[in-house]
């Protein structure tokens, strides 16, 4: 999955590698590199269709092995089921569903790590306080965590995804904010067991600034049930977003994700099969994957664990 989501543009695209002609050489896939392409765009190379004109155009190229750009509308191939043209089959809109899969594992991946890094730092940091000064402190932030739990996460993310918008920035930072509370308590458990160990102390008595001591000695030494937290919390969020795009509150048109490309089978299912097996089966797989490497962390790391 990491490898899709990466190489998605030399794996799924109408850009070759590389355009030589008339002694020029050219790299059109560069321009569909996110955040980068821009800097690689060039006007003589940038309307040509590769695939469509490979027998009118002079020079070389090579295409990716599935020469389909995501978004690319072709109404004379609507529906088309699997086969030696489209190996995963077309939409409603004639776009290559394999080459929307491969570019749906950017956003399904990236909104996952995205958002659980967010709310690991803020669950780090509300339970690291929490955990370490106790007393009134501990007692305000556990309240707190107390009422951030009591919301359904689901329905406080759609409320917010209506007020702000659907894209995919909100989309993670409102996941993002919304599930801190399992790392604050996680992280504030072990604080509370570690602070009075004589290492903490000798700490304390030598006068270590309180930064050094929570990240130097402290957090350290309550890592292991935070990593075994975030695997299961990519999975997590990577359902939330194919939960949301599916209802249309996700990643919006004409961007591929695998929630909205199975959201678009309910209107064939009788027809086009491929439209709910594909995107199913990889967000499956995806999660599935990730809760086993959370049950190997949390195996490896527990030695009492059977």
């Amino acid at each position: 999955m990491f490898a899709l989501a990466i190489l998605a543009p030399f794996l799924a695209g109408n850009k070759p590698y590389y355009y030589k002609t008339q002694g020029q050489l050219y790299f059109p896939v560069l321009q569909t590199i996110p955040f980068i392409g821009e800097f690689f765009i060039n006007p003589d190379v940038q309307d040509i269709n590769f695939r469509e004109d490979r027998l009118k155009i002079n020079g070389s190229f090579v295409l990716p092995p599935i020469p389909y750009s995501p978004n690319e509308v072709n109404l004379n191939e609507i529906l088309k089921a699997p086969g030696n043209d489209h190996i995963m089959g077309t939409d409603a809109q004639g776009r290559d569903i394999m080459a929307r899969m491969i570019h749906g594992a950017q956003v399904s991946l990236s909104v996952g790590f995205v958002a659980v890094g967010l709310y690991v730092l803020i669950g780090i940091f509300v339970g690291a306080m929490a955990g370490y000064f106790g007393g009134r402190v501990d007692m305000v932030l556990s309240r707190l965590i107390e009422v951030v739990m009591c919301f359904p996460t689901f329905f406080l993310i759609l409320t917010i995804l209506a007020i702000l918008g659907p894209n995919l920035w909100n989309i993670m930072v409102v996941i993002g904010v919304t599930s801190w509370t399992g790392i604050a308590r996680l992280v504030r458990g072990e604080f509370l067991k570690l602070r009075d160990q004589d290492f903490v102390v000798s700490t304390k008595a030598l006068g270590l600034p309180l930064h050094r001591i929570l990240f130097r000695h402290l957090f350290p030494n309550s890592l292991s049930p935070v990593l075994v937290s975030i695997t299961f919390g990519v999975a997590s969020s990577i359902l939330i977003e194919s939960s949301l795009s599916f209802l249309g509150f996700g990643v919006q048109p004409p961007r591929a994700s695998w929630g909205s490309i199975l959201s678009e089978s309910r209107q064939f299912m009788d027809i086009a099969w491929w439209l709910m097996l594909f995107p199913g089966f990889a967000i499956f797989l995806t999660i599935t994957s990730f809760n086993l490497i959370g049950e190997g962390l949390r195996d490896a790391i527990d030695p009492k664990s059977d």
